[in-house]
């Protein structure tokens, strides 16, 4: 863990949050503004560090980034269909969507170019797409080899992907009898060990169709990958294991909380609260990013311990101390973003721009390999 000492919470947060995407005529109402404690700020300024977040109510991926020229937090919204899944390395930026998987890679030389010249440390550009049809991806990871891991909700298991397929099954839970596209036991979240699966969560141990649903205040469950087993019942939909510092975390949605799992007593401990429905989590040093969503009063979500809890919640990024469990800061939107899914923190990255697909500098951005970079102009390399 990065030794880090955060700065102390604030009790309220600044003004709405000016974004890279505010015009510079008459201000008008953004209909996805946020406010922002000062030690969000901070803690984003200090670390170093940079959030990439999905938002599918929205149709949004938000690049939540400390802009150092205004002093502010920036929020720099790209627009996609049902953007859930994120999956980060040192140079991929992979976003799993309603039937679709989107590839981006960093392309240093191109952030340099970007104007104003010198404020970018990176430039995600649009590589490739698959299409998986309907499978309601739900996290993504990549492993150690190189490839991309998917959970594939609708059909109740974990699958790779490659040229000729939707999707490849790799891996479902022993209770399922069948591949079928039925959201059986709505399997979830995925957290990697050793650059392998390792755990996931579900919300029920069902074998119908929707069977979750029946009991979603708690029935979830959390299960280990290569033995099938199945380490932890009865929580309140589960959502993003983790494997982090030598412990094992997720998110216990239900109840709007972070809590760490004692697999070896069947047990877990809730480390924090908050005021939303928590999913999306990830970490840096001592320090937990977690999203959190205000969720709809639908079918879905009633009869939960947070609904029961909280009748008004929130919608952002919060920020936890991991030692203490206490919060430090956090991100809230206002408006216009209401649920959020997946949290990734982009390392050593301070201020991301994402290219979208139609940007005409796409046209005179290429990557070739050294050996044919060799045989190019000196004058025209990067």
């Amino acid at each position: 863990m990065t030794d880090y000492q955060p700065p102390a919470p604030d009790e309220a947060p600044p003004p709405a949050d000016p974004t890279a995407d505010a015009a510079d005529t008459e201000p008008k109402p953004d209909p996805l503004r946020s406010v922002y404690t000062s030690s969000f700020g901070e803690i984003l300024k200090q670390t170093g560090v940079s959030l990439v977040v999905s938002t599918y109510q929205a149709g949004k991926v938000i690049l939540v980034r400390y802009d150092p020229e205004t002093e502010t937090v920036n929020t720099h919204f790209r627009s996609f269909n049902k953007p859930m899944g994120i999956a980060v390395d040192a140079s991929r930026l992979t976003i799993g969507g309603t039937n679709t998987v989107w590839y981006y890679r960093n392309m240093p030389a191109v952030a340099r170019k970007l104007e104003p010249a010198g404020k970018h440390d990176a430039a995600y550009l649009p590589r490739r797409i698959h299409v998986t049809g309907d499978i309601d991806i739900h996290e993504m990871a990549w492993s150690a080899d190189g490839e991309l891991w998917l959970v594939n909700t609708r059909f109740g298991c974990l699958c790779t992907l490659d040229a000729d397929h939707s999707f490849y099954p790799r891996w479902r839970p022993p209770f399922l009898t069948a591949l079928a596209p039925e959201d059986r036991c709505h399997l979830n979240g995925l957290a990697m060990l050793g650059g392998r699966p390792q755990f996931v969560t579900a919300l029920g141990e069902t074998d119908t169709r929707g069977g979750w649903r029946e009991n979603k205040a708690n029935g979830g469950l959390l299960m280990e990958v290569p033995t099938r087993s199945i380490l932890l019942r009865g929580l309140s939909m589960p959502h993003s294991p983790r494997w982090y510092d030598s412990k094992l975390w997720f998110l216990e949605s239900g109840e709007g909380s972070i809590a760490q799992a004692d697999v070896r007593h069947g047990a877990w401990r809730t480390v924090a609260q908050m005021p939303g429905f928590t999913r999306g989590l990830d970490f840096y040093g001592p320090l937990a990013f977690i999203g959190l969503s205000q969720v709809r009063e639908s079918a879905t979500f009633s009869g939960i311990p947070l609904v029961e809890r909280l009748t008004e919640r929130t919608c952002g990024v919060w920020v936890v101390d991991l030692r203490d469990g206490r919060v430090l800061g956090f991100l809230r939107f206002e408006e216009g973003v209401q649920e959020i899914f997946a949290v990734q923190v982009l390392p050593n990255v301070r201020f991301p721009e994402m290219l979208e697909w139609n940007d005409d500098r796409l046209k005179h951005s290429y990557v070739l390999p050294d050996e044919a970079l060799a045989a190019v102009p000196e004058t025209m390399r990067e």
